[in-house]
């Protein structure tokens, strides 16, 4: 398995449970007999970029993109050369409004990451070309378990749930000790619903400052 640095440990129960080796013989024949986003060695890179002990925002994606070249272990986002889906642009769009940062060339959000945010997708994987065709194989058991476990372990976190699907994870977070920030899904088909306009860049940063985080540099011109 990748290193996972800091997450080591607190993924290790998690690791040992029988529902993880469940979802590992799962992935051991589809990655063998079907094609599989994202590559197998870029799964958990979520937590390789974000490390446990400073993950100060967590943003909640569905499942990977499931067209060649898009995923790569961070929701939401894509390598540098790929061309950008539509809701990426929308969040791009939005930051822009909101923070006045330049619209970047790349979709690559590996930045963010490695600025704090962990960039979970609820499913982990997906079969090309099938939109949450691994939803039920038991990722949601292990995704709500690093919810639970983060919401349960630290404090003065902001979990952002854009749509139906990551707001649903609602009821796992500590609203008590933690900000929860929601809107509609950045997707075309939604983000003129309370999307455009939510302005979650900056109150992150603005609740991050009251509790004497540093702020996140959402820039990725």
């Amino acid at each position: 398995m990748i290193d996972l640095g800091d997450w080591k440990e607190p993924l290790a129960p998690l690791f040992a449970d029988e529902r993880y080796k469940k979802i590992r013989e799962f992935l051991k024949y589809e990655y063998s007999h079907c094609t599989v986003y994202p590559d197998m060695y870029d799964l958990y890179n979520c937590f390789r970029y974000t490390p446990y002990g400073s993950v100060k925002a967590v943003l909640l994606g569905q499942d990977p993109y499931h067209e060649p070249g898009q995923a790569h272990g961070l929701c939401f986002s894509v390598r540098e050369g790929v061309k950008k889906p539509p809701s990426l642009e929308n969040i791009l769009k939005e930051l822009h409004d909101d923070t006045g940062s330049k619209a970047p060339m790349s979709g690559d959000l590996t930045k963010w990451a490695k600025e704090g945010v962990l960039l979970l997708n609820t499913a982990l994987t997906v079969r090309a070309h099938q939109a949450n065709s691994h939803a039920n194989c038991g990722w949601s058991w292990f995704t709500d378990s690093v919810i639970e476990l983060l919401s349960r372990e630290k404090e003065h976190l902001v979990f952002l749930l854009w749509g139906g699907n990551a707001r649903r994870k609602k009821p796992l977070i500590d609203g008590r000790k933690h900000l929860i920030l929601e809107c509609a899904h950045p997707s075309p088909l939604s983000a003129y619903n309370g999307f455009f306009g939510c302005r979650h860049f900056s109150k992150t940063n603005a609740y991050l400052e009251k509790n004497g985080i540093p702020p996140i540099d959402w820039d990725l011109s």
